[in-house]
């Protein structure tokens, strides 16, 4: 670190901008222990997860649960686990760069070609070159979304075609439309349904991928449990936003709504609170 005195001895304009560097060095330094902080954070929460699933005393304790309330308590361990892997992508920088062909990316399954199609057109906006000539089209890219209606699942074709200038040999090529999960395949309306079912209508995602089941294409359970950790994921910032809105406030009211809770092991309930 520079001293008091090397710094004196610089230049006026040497000397502001060295300042402006060491500010600059100090923030990232603050920026990285609070990453690495989080970090640690979430890696404990994860193993915490992990252990109460996959451990031998959480294994005595889902014995005595019900198949249906050990569902909900898988499902919500699923949610919370695919959570807290899209916060620590999100934060942790990785230390080296694997070689594409290092890579294992699953491959996934195509949906089903009954299930109706519907095409989404994205092209450029301006398809003359500036050379004067116009482009042609020769190809297009398509990725498909599953969409889902009540009853009836449909297939969003996004359709991106290629257009190219053969005298300057440009090509142009409208940009991939934002997700909500990147190269995923369900819409935002499907995702949504997801969620207000789950935290709305409290209908568990078991019973989700029976209705899914019956309306034509199998949707896992853990997949569910995915999408509902990436949403949690991207809601983030919205959460905080709220949390930092109510702590604005003196005084907060609560709705201290009691409810029956089952006890497992002993077959009796106790009183517990939603809280809202």
């Amino acid at each position: 670190m520079i001293s008091a005195q090397q710094l004196d001895a610089l230049d006026p304009h040497t000397r502001q901008a060295v300042q402006s560097l060491l500010v600059q060095v100090q923030q990232r330094d603050t920026e990285l222990a609070f990453k690495q902080a989080l970090i640690d954070k979430l890696t404990h929460e994860m193993a915490i997860l992990k252990r109460m699933k996959f451990s031998a005393t959480s294994e005595r304790f889902a014995s005595t649960l019900s198949p249906e309330q050990r569902s909900l308590l898988e499902e919500t361990l699923d949610t919370d686990i695919h959570e807290l892997d899209g916060e620590l992508q999100r934060h942790r920088k990785k230390s080296e760069k694997k070689d594409e062909d290092e890579k294992q990316i699953p491959k996934r399954a195509q949906l089903p070609a009954h299930l109706p199609r519907r095409d989404v057109p994205h092209e450029p906006t301006d398809t003359s070159c500036g050379c004067g000539q116009a482009m042609q089209r020769i190809g297009e890219d398509v990725s498909e979304k599953l969409d889902y209606q009540p009853g009836v699942f449909t297939v969003e074709r996004h359709v991106r075609g290629k257009w190219v200038c053969k005298c300057c040999e440009r090509i142009v090529q409208a940009s991939v439309p934002a997700h909500v999960i990147d190269k995923g395949i369900p819409t935002t309306g499907l995702l949504a349904h997801v969620l207000v079912a789950k935290f709305m209508d409290h209908l568990p995602l078991y019973r989700q991928e029976a209705v899914f089941a019956r309306a034509g294409h199998v949707i896992a359970r853990s997949t569910l449990a995915e999408w509902v950790g990436a949403c949690g994921a991207q809601l983030q910032p919205l959460v905080q936003a709220l949390a930092d809105e109510l702590r604005r406030h003196m005084v907060l009211h609560a709705d201290e709504t009691p409810v029956a809770m089952l006890k497992p092991g002993n077959g009796k309930t106790h009183k517990a609170y939603i809280w809202s």
